[in-house]
């Protein structure tokens, strides 16, 4: 492979950068004070680490979850070691040592490590790549074993992880075993293990992974109903990835090679950790047909097959894209896990380009799409986010009442969502501002209070940044500079400002709310401050006429934050308000209300339920509307009150 590393900026490490957000505190707290350890405990009531000691040889019994849930420790793992790499917990650490030392024991000598087959099917390794998981699962160890090393610098887990990653360079690549896994995932994990040992075979068989979908690799389907673990479990599976009894590589973006790929495809988690591992390789070797081919995709993703949350994946069925502008609200599944996927996208297509659009992405994803799918104490997860639930929760609650509900659970049989969510609010500094690679220039992609320290043409720059965001739009940056220094920096203007106001030093600067970024290129030294004050107002939005499940309605915004309405602040059924396109909505903070949000209150019109007493059916020139008024909440924020009815889309006239 041709190396000629190509990027426009770079993120910070985690270790420079320290979050002090009004807003985000909440979450990260809750992270490190609860979320790892409530999922520490599930992990051992699911059976998750009782898998590692059956595999060791130091317990009896049989295989428990699903068989992937290998992942669920190995995420964990990750999770804390980003907690690690910004907080002194020695309980947390000796946890993570205490998890690992499990994990050892159950690698075999020569590396393999997959708990589901040592236990169930002892000497059928590989047999099954396309159901298997036993790639994605190895993809998820060195993510883990990579964050640790970092975090602690020890190499425990990395010397597991580094095993496992040299057996299956034997095993797979142009000249060993033609074939690629089920779920992507390895593939961006040993781009990662390359960055950390510079070990060029790694980012090889990166490689071989990322292009080899669609070339008719082998596939091999053997005991595929009894791995599946039940007969509804291979029906599904049966249906995603067959059509009329021949494989169908769609569902798993394995239909074309990636350079034909026109249209995002099949199951959105996939999907994303495999355009994310693509845009790696293109981090590292400039391919610049590759980028190409990533930019259509996620043109394709955004502009005809995303929710107006930043959700992703529209069906249940096979948790998958499906057709141009097919967004239904109420039957939408718009995964947890796919929004923290397209956080990652979206995180390295900046990387590549610069350009504004993938951290406003992100920014939107964060707060709406990923942020829905946590309960504010952080102990309660949704797997489906709907933009729609009616009186009596989601219209399939009956099909699968852990993953489709108007109440979050503690815990999925498939529990792949809570640990997704917790490595990545873990992580949330490394989102937050970039350094150019070309040039000295310094990026503000998130509005998140936080300290930064960085080097700049090597003079040590510290950027302390107080946002009062989502609420507010005043940003305060301050910059010291060890030396005076000459550099630009760079602060996005949001999609959603109305206007844009901007001092330097206490200097007015003129700034078009047009451009992407606002920027200050001067020379830098002690505490010299930027402050933006980002204009909100209360928006409707409308989608494109093409998404008949928006058809004549709306949704609210403001700022970053999609709002819905929740039955518990109303007392008729939703589907019966009417927000009129001039409707005055006022935007007002409340304290006492979900920790403390900004509510949307504004004028609607209901039916007139007294003339509908005894009719089931009159002509509509005779029908009557009262008028009324409607309170919204934070989209994010739903169902953590009484179960009951939420809108994203209202009717409008």
């Amino acid at each position: 492979m041709v190396r000629q590393q190509t990027s426009h900026a770079e993120p910070l490490d985690l270790s420079d950068v320290a979050v002090d957000d009004e807003f985000w505190n909440h979450y990260v707290e809750r992270v490190r004070e609860r979320m790892l350890e409530y999922q520490y405990e599930q992990l051992e009531d699911s059976g998750c680490l009782d898998n590692f000691r059956i595999a060791a040889g130091d317990a009896d019994g049989e295989f428990e979850g699903f068989w992937f849930a290998d992942t669920d420790a190995y995420k964990w793992i990750e999770a804390a070691s980003y907690v690690l790499t910004t907080a002194d917990e020695p309980d947390l650490e000796d946890r993570v040592d205490e998890v690992i030392s499990l994990i050892e024991a159950a690698q075999a000598e020569d590396g393999y490590l997959n708990t589901w087959i040592a236990i169930e099917f002892p000497g059928k390794r590989w047999t099954n790549l396309s159901i298997g998981h036993e790639l994605y699962c190895a993809g998820h160890l060195i993510e883990a074993a990579v964050a640790h090393h970092r975090a602690t610098g020890e190499d425990s887990l990395l010397d597991v992880a580094r095993a496992f990653a040299d057996l299956i360079d034997e095993v797979f690549g142009p000249d060993g075993r033609q074939g690629v896994p089920g779920h992507e995932e390895i593939e961006l994990a040993l781009v990662k293990l390359y960055r950390v040992t510079d070990e060029d075979r790694y980012l090889d068989l990166a490689s071989f992974f990322v292009e080899g979908r669609g070339e008719a690799l082998e596939y091999e389907f053997e005991d595929t109903e009894d791995r599946a673990g039940s007969e509804e479990m291979w029906s599904a599976i049966e249906s995603a990835l067959f059509d009329d009894e021949a494989y169908d590589g769609t569902y798993a973006q394995d239909h074309a090679p990636i350079r034909e790929q026109e249209t995002v495809e099949g199951h959105s988690v996939r999907a994303m950790y495999y355009f994310a591992a693509a845009a790696d390789l293109v981090l590292e070797t400039g391919d610049a047909e590759l980028y190409e081919t990533l930019t259509e995709l996620w043109r394709n993703m955004t502009q005809r097959r995303m929710y107006v949350t930043g959700g992703i994946g529209s069906t249940h069925h096979g948790e998958r894209f499906t057709e141009d502008y097919d967004l239904p609200n109420r039957t939408s599944y718009a995964e947890t896990c796919a929004a923290v996927g397209s956080v990652f996208w979206n995180h390295r297509m900046f990387q590549l380009s610069g350009d504004v659009q993938y951290p406003e992405l992100v920014e939107r994803t964060l707060y709406n799409g990923f942020l829905a799918g946590l309960s504010r104490d952080a102990t309660e997860f949704f797997y489906a986010n709907p933009l729609e639930v009616g009186p009596d929760g989601h219209a399939l609650a009956d099909e699968n009442p852990d993953r489709f509900s108007n109440q979050r659970q503690g815990w999925f049989d498939c529990a792949c969502c809570p640990p997704n969510a917790a490595r990545l609010i873990a992580s949330l500094g490394r989102y937050i501002y970039a350094r150019a690679t070309d040039e000295p220039a310094v990026y503000v992609n998130q509005f998140v209070g936080s300290e930064a320290a960085l080097t700049v043409d090597d003079a040590d720059v510290r950027l302390r940044q107080e946002s009062a965001l989502p609420w507010s739009g005043d940003v305060t940056l301050t910059v010291d500079a060890a030396k005076p220094t000459d550099f630009a920096l760079r602060v996005r203007v949001p999609e959603w400002c109305t206007d844009v106001t901007a001092t330097v030093a206490g200097e007015s600067r003129a700034v078009d709310p047009e451009d992407g970024y606002i920027e200050v290129d001067r020379e830098w030294d002690e505490a010299v401050e930027l402050t933006v004050t980002f204009g909100m107002a209360p928006e409707q939005l409308v989608a494109h006429p093409a998404v008949d499940a928006a058809s004549g309605n709306v949704a609210l915004r403001r700022g970053p934050v999609v709002y819905c309405l929740e039955g518990v602040d109303h007392d008729r059924p939703l589907a019966q308000y009417t927000v009129p396109e001039d409707a005055a909505i006022e935007a007002s903070h409340r304290s006492d209300l979900l920790g403390g949000v900004t509510v949307l209150e504004g004028e609607a019109r209901v039916p007139d339920r007294g003339e509908w007493s005894d009719v089931l059916y009159r002509r509509a020139a005779e029908t009557e509307r009262l008028d009324t008024s409607f309170t919204a909440v934070p989209y994010y924020a739903w169902a953590n009150r009484d179960p009951g009815e939420m809108r994203v889309w209202l009717e409008t006239e």
